[in-house]
């Protein structure tokens, strides 16, 4: 029996010990991975006296490289029966382009660098949620999902106090060799996952409960997909909220830090290690939820606190109560890793476009989360901070009653919950 077949029929049966841990073990070192060195770059090329505008272009490149490379990454994982080789790739050309960058800072270098890495980086979400899927099946990849979000903030902090310690107590250019460790072990953990685990058709939207008869997963055309009502009004929503969050943050950091970059920095390393150690437990809690109370309850709470942020923002000046307010983000961040995975399973089920999905989305998300700085940009220098914030706050709550009205349930045999069209099928 070949192993196309073998993995079909694999359905009703649970992958190994081996495959699971070293799947928690793959979200762990893909934690900082996945988003590359952020604002240690900055810091690392404006102390090699990069001018500003250079800088940006160069913390720019990894974003425009990641979102451009989202939807097609997502539909090559659709494809390919190669899932783990894929990561284990997309890991290894993201230590080069670290390693690279540690070593050469001029901008050719620095800007290609960037471009390999975001590239690549494009490869690991839709990646791990199908091997997620493909290894557990629909009815448990809430609580999978859960578990992998729990790992991966985990990781963060991990890797966020081991850049703290490398880049003051040994050498900055520490922490790109640290991320590049982490890549590489990535790539073991993902090796380790065994293939017999992985049921390819269900990693990709099929079914739990397909014949075993060999057949291939039918395809749904993308016009059948889009044409489905829930899954516009899901990527608009979804839109909007990171229209109204991607800025709230950086922008916090600067109204609090001022002129003080070495106080903005601190500033900003206690927010995202407050975030993540909210985001572990949430993630948890909200994996479980999304089973009982339904998807749409959870990832209603996730808007609810994003307008109470803007406007708590608007209150504090003080690094400490940047800090608290930033909880509220652990909160969000937390429903959002895990329910925005569960709803994509949802309304790609049978469909065969589960990765494919996903890659849209997080099109959307980066082109919601780039508006957001520049429409923020623009109120802060005209109007002042607080203006920025409400505005910001104004569009949270435009997400959050857009999403309320408009978006039904879609957790299967929920009451409210609607059926998706029939796929086309392709030849």
């Amino acid at each position: 029996m070949n192993q196309a077949i073998e993995g079909r029929r694999r359905k009703s049966s649970s992958p190994s010990q081996v495959s699971l841990r070293a799947l928690d073990a793959l979200n762990v070192f893909l934690a900082d991975v996945r988003d590359g060195l952020g604002p240690y770059l900055a810091v690392y090329l404006a102390a090699h006296n990069w001018e500003q505008g250079r800088v940006g272009i160069a913390m720019a490149a990894m974003g425009v490289s990641t979102v451009v490379a989202q939807t097609p990454a997502g539909a090559f994982i659709d494809r390919t029966r190669h899932k783990r080789m894929a990561i284990v790739i997309a890991a290894v050309l993201v230590a080069i382009g670290t390693v690279a960058m540690a070593t050469r800072t001029t901008f050719p270098v620095i800007v290609g660098a960037q471009v390999l890495t975001g590239a690549a980086a494009a490869i690991f979400p839709p990646a791990i949620a199908a091997l997620s899927l493909g290894m557990v099946g629909h009815d448990r990849l809430a609580s999978r999902t859960g578990r992998n979000e729990a790992f991966n903030h985990s990781g963060n902090v991990v890797a966020a106090v081991l850049a703290w310690l490398i880049g003051d107590y040994v050498a900055f250019e520490g922490i790109f060799y640290l991320l590049a460790a982490m890549a590489l072990a990535a790539s073991v953990a993902t090796l380790m996952i065994r293939p017999g685990d992985v049921d390819d058709d269900l990693a990709r939207g099929g079914e739990d409960d397909a014949d075993a008869d060999g057949a291939e997963l039918q395809v749904s055309r993308l016009g059948t997909l889009f044409s489905d009502r829930r899954v516009l009004v899901f990527i608009g929503s979804i839109t909007l909220f990171h229209l109204a969050n991607a800025a709230m943050l950086p922008w916090a950091g600067m109204k609090v830090a001022g002129d003080d970059a070495q106080g903005m920095a601190g500033a900003m390393s206690a927010c995202i290690i407050a975030a993540q150690l909210v985001m572990v437990p949430v993630a948890v809690l909200a994996g479980r939820l999304a089973e009982t109370w339904g998807r749409r309850a959870v990832f209603l709470v996730g808007f609810a606190v994003l307008p109470i942020r803007g406007v708590l923002y608007t209150m504090t000046s003080d690094p400490r109560g940047l800090v608290a307010v930033q909880l509220l983000d652990g909160i969000g961040a937390g429903i959002f890793g895990v329910v925005g995975v569960l709803v994509i399973a949802d309304l790609t089920r049978g469909t065969g476009r589960f990765n494919l999905m996903q890659g849209a989305l997080a099109t959307a998300t980066g082109l919601g989360s780039a508006l957001s700085n520049v429409i923020t940009g623009y109120v802060v220098t005209s109007f002042g901070f607080n203006a920025g914030f409400l505005v910001l706050a104004g569009i949270a709550a435009s997400a959050l009653a857009f999403f309320g009205l408009a978006m039904p349930e879609t957790r299967p045999g929920h009451a409210t919950a609607t059926p998706a069209p029939m796929p086309a099928e392709v030849s």
